[in-house]
Parts: structure tokens; sequence; C-alpha cells
């Protein structure tokens, strides 16, 4: 039964097992691909987590899609490829955008991916089309993500000096990254790992960074005002940057952002340029995602009954929208950028999309 949020009631209501069933109930026949139905049945379960896991397994998936790729008879060039795989393709976009909304990553990277297959040469035989798109997506994997990582994680791990304090939060694989390759080259600091629930991801970045003999610390997001007067810096996560610079990010993220601030804590965002979004949001309101609401419920609580309950509603956000005043620095594989420079960034991906 679904008890919706009013603010909140306009967006996609989480129901896993209603939706799962009915989206497998209508692909009986065989419009998704076997390695994109495993795959959305993972992005529903959250087994693959963060922009960067789901852009690269999406895209992996489309891969073996398109090498799998038989098209009507007759129809076997590289110019008939363009115009049939698109429509093969969309029933699978939709059936994953209804086992998980899609991030602003994944959806920039399905745009990519139109736009390689509207030009494909018209000259190549259909094997070398669907070899030049599996290696043009591999491509995209290496560049856009496992090289910009390296290079953000770069970056970043130049801005972290000796006894510096760095606070994170949650959980950020370029973040992770920089913290580990700053320990690496000698830097001495330490690092204070906030968290929040339901999904209490920081527990993992900890687990991993005091692995390699970081000095960290562990709290939930309700201490951070007594922490924030001896940190020295802010590392955060992004899962999206938007034209007017604000960030989107695991939820909380603003909160750490907008205490940073009144305590003059540089705030540095690391985030891959195909994560830059034409989009403007002015809040986290209008566009967002619900998480199953049953998780912020522990066992034996006394919310455990919540649903019976005639008043009672629990609201799982998923992201919220950290403000560009908040942040200090955007750290991306270009170099150092202010949020203000967003645009320009977009601008000069917008013809690399359409070359």
């Amino acid at each position: 039964m679904q008890k919706k949020v009013p603010w909140f009631s306009h967006l996609p209501q989480y129901e896993r097992e209603a939706s799962l069933s009915a989206q497998l109930a209508e692909r009986t026949d065989n419009d998704i691909h076997p390695e994109v139905l495993k795959l959305g049945l993972k992005l529903a379960d959250w087994l693959i987590v963060g922009g960067n896991a789901r852009t690269e397994a999406m895209l992996k998936a489309f891969s073996k899609v398109i090498m799998d790729y038989n098209p009507p008879k007759d129809h076997e060039t590289g110019a008939d490829m363009s115009r049939h795989l698109d429509t093969r393709l969309k029933p699978m976009i939709s059936y994953l955008v209804a086992c998980r909304p899609l991030c602003i990553g994944m959806g920039n990277a399905i745009r990519w991916l139109k736009g390689k297959i509207a030009h494909l040469p018209p000259t190549l035989s259909l094997d070398d089309a669907k070899q030049h798109l599996h290696e043009q997506m591999e491509g995209y994997v290496t560049e856009k993500i496992v090289f910009a990582d390296r290079i953000i994680s770069k970056h970043a791990a130049a801005k972290i000096n000796n006894n510096d304090v760095i606070l994170v939060y949650a959980r950020s694989m370029a973040v992770e990254a920089a913290i580990l390759r700053a320990h690496k080259e000698g830097t001495t600091f330490r690092v204070i790992v906030v968290d929040s629930r339901p999904k209490m991801e920081g527990k993992q970045l900890l687990d991993r960074v005091s692995a390699a003999g970081v000095a960290c610390t562990y709290i939930m997001i309700n201490s951070l005002s007594f922490v924030m007067k001896e940190v020295t810096k802010v590392f955060l996560g992004a899962s999206a940057m938007l034209a007017n610079g604000n960030v989107i990010s695991r939820v909380g993220t603003a909160s750490v952002a907008m205490m940073a601030r009144q305590y003059k804590v540089p705030v540095l965002v690391c985030c891959e340029t195909y994560k830059f979004s034409e989009k403007v949001m002015l809040d986290s309101i209008c566009n967002n995602e619900l998480g199953d609401p049953d998780e912020l419920v522990a066992s034996n609580n006394t919310l455990a009954d919540w649903r019976d309950v005639k008043d009672m509603k629990l609201l799982n956000l998923v992201y919220d929208l950290t403000p560009a005043e908040s942040l200090t620095l955007v750290i991306t594989e270009l170099g150092y950028l202010p949020p203000s420079s967003v645009p320009v960034v977009i601008r000069e991906y917008r013809k690399e999309v359409t070359l």
C-alpha cells in the first residue's frame, strides 16, 4: 500500500515487488536481452551502486545487446543498423528506468550512444558496425570513467597537505581514490568519515582507507557540527553537476556543504565531466528518487507497523541539491573549475556528442 508524502507525491513511488513483477510479466517475449534483464534486477536491489558503476554496467550490457543484434533480412549494413538498433534499445531503456530511475550520467551515456548509432558509417558491414560500436563503448568507459577517475584522484590528492583534517561524506569512489593516493605519496593527514542512515555507505570507505593505514574518525551526520571546527577541507562526490553550478549527490551532502560554509571550510567536489547536465534545478523536491521507506525502520522498532498507522508516512529521499554558493571548487579530469564554469564544459561536451 502506497502512503505518499504530500510534497513528494508527484515522484515515482517505491514499489519494488509490484513494479518488477509487472515488468517481468510484460517482458515474456524477446524484447529484453538477458544481460539487460539481469542488470535491471541488480539495479533494483541496489547491488550496483554509484553513478560510475551503474553507467559502466549499463554500457557493458548494451555492448552485449549490440554484439548479439540480428537485423531484419536484407538490412545488414551500417546504415540499416543505425535505423533499426535504436528501436531495439528503447524497450530495454524503459525497462531499466522501471527498475530504478536512471542517474544523469546514465542518461548522458545513452544520448552519446544513440548519437554514435545514428552516425554509423553507411559503408560498414554488419559485423564491422557491431565491432565499431563495441570499441566506442569500451573507449567511453575507459576515457570518461576509468582514466577520468585516475586524473581526478591525482588532482584531488594534490590538494591534501600534511596535517590536514579531511572530512568526507558517505562514499565516493573518486574521493576514496584521492585519499588513498595522497596517503601512498606520503602525505600525513587524518580523515573524518561522516555517514547517515539508511545506506551507511561511509562504512565501506572507512574500511578501505583505514585498512590502508589512514587515521580515521567515523561519525554520524548528526554529530557534524561538533567536528567541523577541526576540519581543514571537505571532499564530496557528485551524482551530477547542473548548469547553474548546483550539485546533485547522496542525501545529506547539502547539509555537510552548508555546514562547512558556515565554518569557512573549503568544499571540493570530485565529479567526472560526463555527469555534467544542461538541467537547472533549484531544489530537490521537483526531481528526486524515492528509496524504500521500510529501510528507515529497524527490526523490532516501534515504527515496524507504520503502514497501519493512518497518518504516519515515511520519506526516504535518495538525493539532495547542494547550492553552488556552498562549493569552493569542482575537481574534474579537465582540472580545477569553479562551479560557474559548468556550462562551458557542457557546451564542449555537446559538440563531442554531435560529432
